[in-house]
Parts: C-alpha cells; sequence; structure tokens
C-alpha cells in the first residue's frame, strides 16, 4: 500500500474524532451534548451569571488555544470563540478584575508561578499573537484574589539547532 493513501485515511479518521478544535464556530442553537460528543469533555464546566454555562475546552499548558462555548439555561449554544488573543487579554481590568473572572474567561492557565518582586501568584498563558510568534501572558494576582497587572512578553526557547533559530 502506497504511503501517501495511509497518510490521507489515517487524516480522514482523525478528522471525526472529538477534539476542542471542533467548538470553533459551532453553530448558535446547537445542543450542549452535541458539542460535548464532537469536541469532547471539557476541561471545566463555568457557571456564566444570568443562568448559563461555560464548556471550557482549553489546549494548555502546552498547546496556545483556549475555547469557550457559552450555553444558554436550557442547554443551547448562544456562541464559541477562542479567546487566548490580544484582544481578548486586552479586556482584563487591573485592580477590578479577579482571580475567579481570570478563571472563568481564559480558562485554565499554562502554569501558576511566584516572582520575588510580587507578592501573590502569576499565572501565565501559552498564545500566539497576530504575526504568529509564540507569546506569554502574564497575570499578577494578589493574595487577596485582585489582579493587580497583566502584560504580554515572548517566549524564547532556547534551542541548540541553529537550524530551528
Amino acid at each position: 500500500m502506497r504511503p501517501w493513501f495511509l497518510l490521507a485515511v489515517s487524516a480522514l479518521l482523525l478528522g471525526g474524532c472529538a477534539h476542542p478544535w471542533n467548538t470553533v464556530n459551532v453553530a448558535p442553537g446547537t445542543p450542549r451534548e452535541q458539542v460535548i460528543a464532537q469536541a469532547g469533555p471539557p476541561v471545566a464546566i463555568v457557571a456564566l451569571p444570568g443562568g448559563g454555562q461555560r464548556l471550557q475546552y482549553s489546549l494548555q499548558p502546552l498547546g496556545q488555544y483556549a475555547f469557550m462555548v457559552d450555553v444558554d439555561p436550557a442547554g443551547r449554544v448562544v456562541g464559541s470563540r477562542q479567546v487566548l488573543t490580544e484582544l481578548e487579554f486586552q479586556r482584563i481590568e487591573p485592580d477590578r478584575w479577579t482571580l475567579q473572572d481570570v478563571l472563568r474567561e481564559f480558562g485554565p492557565p499554562a502554569r501558576v508561578d511566584g516572582v520575588s518582586s510580587f507578592h501573590g501568584q502569576v499565572l501565565t498563558y501559552r498564545w500566539r499573537d497576530r504575526a504568529n510568534a509564540d507569546m506569554f501572558y502574564w497575570v499578577y494576582v494578589d493574595p487577596q484574589g485582585v489582579v493587580r497587572r497583566a502584560h504580554p512578553g515572548m517566549e524564547q526557547r532556547n534551542d541548540s539547532d541553529p537550524r530551528t533559530r
């Protein structure tokens, strides 16, 4: 059998599997159960103000995408979107947002660290900017759970192979 044929068949089979990418552009009105059947179980389900739920499909810690599918109280999709973007991160309001707001809007971070210059947690999200560059977005949360600052930064890789630079 030819290798290209096996590759094509494998791609078709994998295309039908449950995966978070299947939440991209899911049609409003789609039943919640259909989303889960297409995308698999979410990493988290978060209650939304006003009654619905948010199904969170995050590819963190290694991936650079997180998809949120909002469902109304009747169990129908209201909308879906990829949230690890510059425009979405710009919505964060230091001194107003809380840790719960960040986790509701962006899902679990890739990492949670601390730094000596800040008393609290630093949440790290991995994402790609408009130029497709590997990026970090850091959200600093104080011990009371309030966001104090947030900003992007370049993700630097230490590759020893000069061909990958």
